[in-house]
């Protein structure tokens, strides 16, 4: 299961922050439109307030991280991180270690 990085938590904990989302809110990932290198799928990150139905729950520091099947599939054993440069945010999906 996807796991989630110090630097990635306290992005996500920033983040929603600045929202009006209650406490049980996180950052969700899901199948989106096309991947970047055009190889079906791609995956999208949304805020959401709640996780969908079938989302699998992934919290880990105080973040919370929701994955529909897809993402589930296909985050299986890596790692959410996040590097932040000045105001920005960039999210990247790492190889988890071991």
């Amino acid at each position: 299961m996807l796991t989630i990085t110090e630097g990635a938590a306290v992005a996500i904990r920033t983040i929603l922050e600045s929202t009006e989302f209650g406490q049980n809110a996180g950052i969700r990932i899901c199948a989106g439109t096309n991947s970047a290198n055009g190889n079906g799928p791609g995956l999208e990150l949304q805020l959401a307030e709640v996780p969908a139905a079938d989302d699998a729950v992934v919290e880990e520091l105080g973040a919370q991280v929701f994955l529909d099947e897809t993402a589930q599939i296909a985050l299986e054993d890596k790692a959410l991180d996040a590097q932040v440069a000045g105001g920005d945010i960039r999210f990247e999906i790492v190889d988890e270690e071991v």
